[in-house]
């Protein structure tokens, strides 16, 4: 039980410090450790990263902080809560394709580990590459129905894959990218949770799993805001670096191990 509750408050940290949401670690850790089943671990990360950006986002707006730009940030969650229940979809009719549940599985973490690998190699390589500064309402709702999709399909909140996009879409500074991912992500996992409810296709879980992770999810929002507004941009992205090296890996080790169960 303590490794739910550690996995949450650690990755919700850095998460909240990165914008990241925290589900890109949660999910290849969890799936490492095998301590749940892989729709039981999806359903328990996605309710952790929108319980830390709930709180994120909900404590900048009461602070007054105005990193978020409502003319993108709004049409972009809007999007993504539309691409979170897409996403919901998707991966039960990739779940129904496999009759041993590892199948997806090992779908999920070979997707992450390629769309992580795409990031990194971006944030590395950024700086010799051109941006826009989209602002029509309606790209920037298709942009967020994408990022919603894959969000939801992939268990993990919003991931790497948001800052790449408002980096390169929006011309975003890193920190100002991860204050409106966050903003998207809250969006998007609302509508993915909200989805599964509806349709009754919440998968088994422990109660007090959920309540541990949940726990972690705030606490590491707290953290992670309070270190957020002391690291200037080039520390949050050499953390972001790092990170995304090591969940490759993860990943990787996650899609060869449920391919061969």
């Amino acid at each position: 039980m303590p490794a739910f509750f550690l996995v949450s408050l650690l990755a919700s940290t850095i998460g909240a410090i990165c914008g990241i949401g925290g589900g890109v670690i949660i999910k290849p850790v969890l799936d490492l450790l095998h301590l749940e089943t892989v729709a039981a671990i999806s359903f328990l990360s996605g309710c952790t990263v929108l319980s830390m950006s709930c709180y994120s986002v909900g404590r900048a707006m009461l602070a007054g902080e105005r990193r978020v730009s409502l003319a993108t940030g709004t049409p972009l969650a809007v999007g993504a809560a539309a691409g979170g229940l897409l996403g919901s979809r998707l991966f039960a009719a990739v779940k129904a394709m496999f009759a041993n549940p590892n199948g997806v599985g090992a779908v999920q973490a070979a997707c992450l580990a390629l769309v992580t690998a795409g990031t990194l190699l971006y944030t590395v390589n950024k700086a010799r590459i051109s941006t826009h500064r989209v602002k029509n309402p309606l790209a920037c709702a298709a942009i967020g129905l994408v990022l919603g999709c894959m969000s939801s399909f992939l268990g993990i909140g919003g991931g790497p894959i948001n800052l790449v996009v408002l980096y390169f879409f929006f011309s975003m500074e890193t920190k100002t990218a991860a204050a409106n991912s966050l903003y998207i992500i809250l969006f998007s996992q609302l509508a993915n949770l909200l989805a599964n409810l509806a349709a009754g296709a919440v998968p088994p879980f422990r109660p007090m799993v959920l309540a541990l992770m949940v726990a972690g999810g705030i606490g590491g929002g707290i953290i992670g805001r309070s270190l957020n507004k002391r690291m200037d941009d080039r520390a949050v992205e050499r953390l972001f670096i790092a990170l995304m090296a090591v969940i490759i890996c993860i990943s990787v080790m996650n899609s060869v191990r449920y391919a061969m169960v």
